[in-house]
């Protein structure tokens, strides 16, 4: 399954993975993901949000089913296994309960979520906000690409029904579970202490929490002018601004004990001898606890403001989105470190982490948690992500042992 799926939407230059939601690549993703439903005799569907389903025993009526998966699009120039491995990895673990003759009492289900990054339409994680209910078909239908394209008019082009997106409660009813697994984007893992409570280096622990996060759009108005002739003490240059909030928000990041990026920006009119009329930055920001969030934001705002006054450019600031901080329930992750042993044989490391999932957008309407897979250079959303082979089948392992405990009890 990996090999197959390894040269879809990998860019010959970079290495990386470039896997736009409703482009060609992503949907060569999602006919990998139909043969891998009919090469398993899986009954297979599309919800009204364009997220993929594969089914194991009777859907019809299904009460309490077990749901597994993640999804396949990726951040540009993504890595390999950052949300690909736990849709193979959930095939896999499929593939080994049947080995193992395992006579579940409910449905399982496999998932492969749609626009999971955002990348696209910059709002991460839509197919499960919308089957959640958190993202509305008028908030949806306003997204565009950089091009202009609306989500709309891709899912439309694709093939799916625009019009047809929205809130899906009546199948999150039927599901009492679902469990993500995920390539770790970090190194805890593969530290000697993971997660405070000793123990060494783990090729598998669980999730315990997702810091809350968001994206916040910076817009600095300048005058566009002639680079060669406009003397300095005339210029409104935004780009002096937007640079000056780059560094504001790396140094509020330090203080606080949070996480502050800046890494997409758009500039007009974009030219090598043109003083710039706007400059649009991103400002992706996370934090332990919401509190702290909200302090490095204002922090950022009140720089970036004083910045803009002293050059002379108008701000602008938009909260794009915005997830609060997620608590897996106590009840299913301690039932996860049951299953798998933790505190006996094997060691299961508990971690936070500050990357965003939709096990964390799901957690609302259904009881989720999520495995991570060790990640020994601790790179995520890069081509140097990666995670050893034996490590990925420890992860098919461990999710197989969850599934049967909770297939089967």
């Amino acid at each position: 399954m990996w090999r197959e799926l390894l040269p879809v939407g990998r860019h010959p230059d970079s290495g990386g993975y470039r896997r736009y939601a409703w482009t060609g690549a992503d949907l060569e993703c999602r006919e990998w993901f139909r043969r891998q439903a009919a090469d398993r005799g899986l009954r297979y569907e599309v919800d009204r949000n364009g997220n993929q389903w594969a089914w194991a025993g009777d859907p019809e009526g299904r009460r309490d089913a077990v749901v597994t998966g993640s999804h396949l699009d990726s951040v540009p120039d993504g890595g390999a296994f950052d949300g690909p491995l736990g849709v193979v990895s959930a095939f896999a673990a499929l593939d080994e309960l049947l080995a193992r003759g395992v006579r579940a009492r409910r449905p399982l289900g496999v998932v492969n979520f749609g626009d999971e990054e955002g990348a696209r339409f910059g709002l991460a994680c839509v197919g499960s906000r919308l089957s959640a209910g958190q993202l509305s078909r008028e908030a949806a239908h306003r997204l565009r690409d950089a091009d202009g394209v609306g989500l709309a008019s891709a899912m439309e082009r694709a093939g799916y029904d625009p019009d047809g997106i929205g809130a899906d409660p009546e199948r999150w009813a039927g599901v009492g579970a679902f469990v993500e697994l995920h390539v770790e984007q970090g190194r805890a893992l593969a530290t000697d202490d993971p997660d405070g409570r000793g123990g060494g280096p783990a090729p598998v622990g669980v999730a315990s929490a997702i810091w809350p996060h968001g994206r916040w759009r910076f817009d600095f108005h300048g005058e566009g002018n002639h680079a060669g002739t406009t003397r300095l003490a005339d210029r409104r240059d935004p780009m002096l601004s937007y640079a000056q909030t780059v560094r504001a928000a790396r140094e509020q990041a330090r203080l606080t004990g949070a996480l502050a990026t800046f890494a997409k920006v758009s500039v007009e009119p974009n030219g090598v001898n043109a003083i710039a009329s706007l400059v649009r930055g991103w400002l992706d920001s996370r934090a332990p606890d919401e509190g702290t969030l909200g302090k490095l934001v204002e922090e950022v705002e009140r720089a970036a403001a004083e910045e803009a006054r002293r050059e002379g450019v108008r701000l602008e600031v938009t909260r794009e989105s915005f997830t609060p901080v997620t608590e897996f329930e106590d009840a299913l992750r301690n039932r996860l470190l049951e299953l798998l042993g933790d505190g006996g044989d094997r060691r299961v490391p508990v971690l936070p982490t500050g990357a965003g999932h939709d096990a964390g957008i799901l957690s609302a309407s259904v009881p989720t948690a999520m495995l991570y897979v060790r990640n020994p250079t601790g790179v995520s959303h890069s081509p140097a992500e990666f995670a050893e082979e034996d490590d990925c089948v420890a992860g098919v392992g461990a999710l197989a042992d969850v599934l049967e405990g909770l297939l089967t009890s």
